[in-house]
């Protein structure tokens, strides 16, 4: 086959692309400050020939044919103060809930989810499993979450068509494992408990299999570098490192759990690099890893997530944790909570993100429960005297990602001509292009979307979201 015959069979294939967007219809879906519109249906664009906007013209450009990682989820966790809150709302609120989130149709879809091992600060009481100084854990007991916890992942695994992969966090281990003999306030593991601890893990999740609920990975500790008021244990990198070496690693494999996704660091992007370089530079501990989790309370330090993606661009980036902090209830509706997700969400994708995982999925109107008044929001908040469901921005700006972008989607190169707007594309397995375009300007913008020599013109109204479905 001759070169020239290969090139006009490129070109023709190309142009059979190009006549396939010609016309094609583009579904926009909209949230905006000071309207009322919420995930709303705002339209449907057609796609005109275009080759090459003008200097003026702004576009978001979008290439399906560059493809990057591939789209694990999109979640929350599910943890003790979630499930509280959730039992003490009416049945029918209950339902509503589980739609609002579940539901790719109704709701808004989502496909992850967290919850911790033991007790967190969004406990009511700090509590763990087994009894003081039991290092063969032969008291191990998961009684405490049969009350609320485990039945409400059972309603979340059920209302997301029995299918939620779950990844499990240890906010602290015992309180006698650890040099403070505190399971608040930091301190560390001690090395003569390192074995019982790797065990703990593997009890937990045995014991949460047995009940029916999934585990398909785990962090190696929330948050490792933070002394907090509430349940923490610090480990150093070269820590992390050894205990998934010399413990966690073969104490998982020897229990046939290698096939749970282990996750490093839980941690912030500050420090992301260096926690990512020490562990996976050693073979010995990198041959467990699946990924490196962060969260976002630090800053934003997009680059730093480039960094350890061009480094080791098998392993995996996973949001962890994000919510908005400190509760204040008169702030409820400020409009810039959702604005700080979109933010988030478009930057973590572009720069290697697999999935994305908030933080509580359900709080009360005090931001809690929480037994160190570690107050915070959640994108839905449960009134538990009035029973009523107040859904922040949030909820709608985390909407425009999960509901369309679905698991098993590719991200797809996106670009944007001007600072007012930001985007993120992917491409679903359906073959269905998803883009989120959001703008935090005061000012709105008109744009084409554009994509192999077709565009389509709209409007970003001013502080809005936008995905666009083709």
């Amino acid at each position: 086959m001759n070169k020239s015959f290969l090139l006009a069979a490129l070109l023709c294939a190309l142009n059979t692309f190009a006549a396939d967007v010609s016309g094609r219809e583009v579904t926009v879906y909209l949230t905006a400050k000071d309207t009322n519109q919420r995930l709303a249906k705002a339209g449907v664009l057609k796609f005109e020939p275009k080759t090459q906007p003008g200097e003026r013209e702004k576009t978001v450009f979008v290439y399906p044919s560059k493809k990057f990682q591939t789209f694990l989820g999109i979640g929350a966790a599910l943890t003790d103060a979630s499930a509280e809150t959730f039992y003490k709302l009416p049945k029918e609120k209950q339902q509503e809930f589980l739609k609002a989130y579940f539901d790719p149709k109704e709701g808004i879809g989502y496909t992850l989810a967290r919850t911790h091992i033991h007790s967190c600060d969004f406990s009511s009481e700090s509590y763990t499993y087994v009894t003081d100084g039991d290092k063969e854990l032969k008291s191990f007991d998961i009684s405490h979450d049969e009350k609320f916890r485990i039945p409400f992942i059972k309603e979340a695994r059920a209302a997301a068509g029995g299918n939620l992969p779950i990844f499990v966090s240890p906010w602290s281990p015992p309180a006698w494992m650890k040099t403070s003999t505190n399971m608040l306030q930091g301190g560390k593991l001690k090395l003569e408990f390192a074995d019982s601890w790797a065990n703990y893990f593997v009890k937990f999740i045995k014991a949460y299999e047995r009940k029916g609920i999934p585990i398909w990975g785990l962090t190696v500790q929330n948050e490792p570098m933070a002394r907090q008021t509430w349940e923490s244990c610090i480990y150093t990198a070269d820590e992390e490192r050894d205990f998934i070496t010399n413990n966690l690693g073969p104490t998982l494999a020897k229990a046939g759990l290698q096939d749970k996704k282990l996750i490093i660091w839980d941690h912030n992007r500050d420090l992301i690099f260096h926690r990512a370089s020490t562990i996976l530079d050693d073979p010995q501990a990198a041959k467990y890893v699946w990924g490196v989790g962060y969260h976002w309370y630090s800053g934003d330090q997009f680059n730093n997530l480039k960094l350890v993606q061009d480094a080791y661009p098998k392993i995996n980036l996973l949001v962890t944790e994000a919510c908005n902090y400190p509760w204040d209830f008169a702030k409820i509706n400020d409009w810039h909570w959702g604005e700080s997700y979109g933010w988030s969400m478009i930057n973590d994708f572009n720069n290697g993100a697999v999935g994305w995982t908030d933080w509580n999925i359900l709080l009360d109107e005090t931001g809690g429960p929480n037994h160190v008044n570690n107050f915070c929001y959640a994108p839905v908040h449960g009134d538990t005297h009035t029973g009523q469901l107040h859904y922040m921005n949030s909820y709608y700006y985390i909407g425009h990602f999960s509901k369309f972008i679905r698991p098993g989607a590719k991200r797809v190169a996106s670009s944007s001509m001007t600072d007012s707007l930001v985007s993120t594309a992917f491409q679903n397995k359906d073959g269905s292009i998803v883009v989120v375009v959001m703008n935090n300007t005061d000012k709105e913008q008109p744009f084409f979307l554009w994509c192999d020599g077709q565009a389509a013109k709209t409007t970003s109204p001013a502080h809005s979201i936008q995905t666009l479905v083709f």
